[in-house]
């Protein structure tokens, strides 16, 4: 899940927002400020409750984020690389770069976000009752409560034993000690979590048909969310089975064809690479010789051809900010996620501060159609 927009970096962490996002604090708000507010607090003012709604969304919001920051954390802790954290529509989402080097190392990145959220809820729960024993509004009492009930709902949600969630990690952390196979263990959490999901599919549709519950549409996304989550990351574990340690070296196109950034796009379509390669993607150097973006044909085509022999390439490219990079001794497997989910499909390669490859999804695919079983060679 790449994020839209970036907040701020928290214990060191990026922390970034997808517009989707939105979606929750809509909901919550919509939720609490039209039904249950009114229901349990009639007579104030509507602002009083759409307000109080979406304060509380905000703050559940940051609950989430909590949740995802102690996965982070503890995560380096136990040194797993964390790209960030992307706070969506289904929750949130920490990005970890590789698994975690052992059962026990998983076990603790796992079970940590649940734990954060009983606490939280926990907490939430304190002030509650603290409030009303002062005799505090009771509507500010209701939105404390509803704050504590989520996230110990969040809590003991996430810590069910099926793949995504966190209760999924607990269970292959639990079956890569027992089996001592990792892979395996995947395959395990991830069936586990496409039962969860087609359950609540099934529910959720059942409620939507039946009952006439228009609710029952948001389990059924959230079990569709699981269905193919968990499938992805049983594919990765497949990946990494059969890629095997392998560099991102051992796949990169060494020495690729770069583009200055102070020529024009006429200078370069006329004499310059594009014209005479049949490469789609080119990266882009300054005048001192460093890589500084990205451009590709469908960028260049977007320059009106009016245009085109006034505006530098260094207009046009993706800037290296926006680019998935890599160096040369890191694994393929944990590249692939970040290379999947980057605009071009690309990534560039830097050793010793200086580019010297691009990877490709093409790349990847070309190294694991020889390290298939069917195409390793029989000894």
């Amino acid at each position: 899940m790449k994020e839209t927009s970036y907040l701020k970096r928290i214990a060191g962490v990026r922390v970034g927002l997808h517009w989707s996002a939105l979606v929750i604090v809509v909901l919550v708000t919509v939720t609490l400020a039209a039904g249950r507010f009114p229901d349990a607090h009639p007579g104030r003012p509507a602002w009083v409750y759409w307000s109080l709604g979406l304060l509380a969304a905000v703050v559940f919001l940051a609950s989430l984020l909590a949740h995802e920051l102690a996965h982070a954390v503890v995560a380096r802790r136990n040194g797993v690389q964390v790209d960030g954290i992307t706070l969506w529509m289904l929750g949130g989402l920490a990005r970890l770069r590789g698994e975690a080097p052992t059962p026990t190392a998983e076990l603790r990145i796992a079970a940590v976000g649940p734990l954060t959220s009983a606490v939280v809820g926990v907490l939430f729960t304190g002030l509650a009752l603290w409030l009303d024993a002062l005799h505090a509004s009771g509507l500010v009492v209701e939105a404390v409560a509803w704050l504590a009930a989520i996230n110990i709902v969040l809590a003991v949600f996430n810590a069910l034993p099926a793949a995504p969630l966190d209760g999924g990690r607990l269970l292959r952390a639990f079956l890569w000690h027992r089996t001592g196979d990792p892979v395996r263990a995947t395959r395990g959490a991830a069936a586990a979590g496409r039962v969860l999901g087609w359950f609540m599919i099934l529910s959720g549709f059942a409620a939507l048909l039946f009952g006439g519950d228009l609710s029952g549409l948001w389990p059924a996304l959230i079990g569709w969310f699981l269905i193919t989550t968990a499938t992805a990351e049983e594919r990765q574990a497949q990946l990494r089975d059969v890629l095997d340690e392998m560099p991102v070296s051992r796949v990169m196109t060494r020495d690729p064809v770069t583009v200055p950034a102070m020529v024009s796009v006429d200078g370069i379509l006329a004499e310059g690479p594009l014209g005479r390669y049949r490469h789609s993607t080119f990266p882009v150097l300054a005048p001192d010789g460093s890589a500084v973006g990205l451009v590709t044909v469908g960028l260049v085509n977007r320059v009106p051809v009016r245009a085109r022999s006034t505006t530098l390439i260094g207009d046009v490219m993706r800037p290296l900010s926006d680019v998935a990079t890599a160096g040369p001794d890191d694994l393929v497997v944990d590249l692939l996620p970040r290379l999947e989910e980057s605009r071009d499909r690309r990534a560039l390669v830097f050793g010793d501060g200086h580019l010297i490859g691009i990877v490709t999804l093409a790349d990847i695919s070309r190294a694991l159609s020889w390290l298939t079983p069917a195409n390793r060679p029989r000894t």
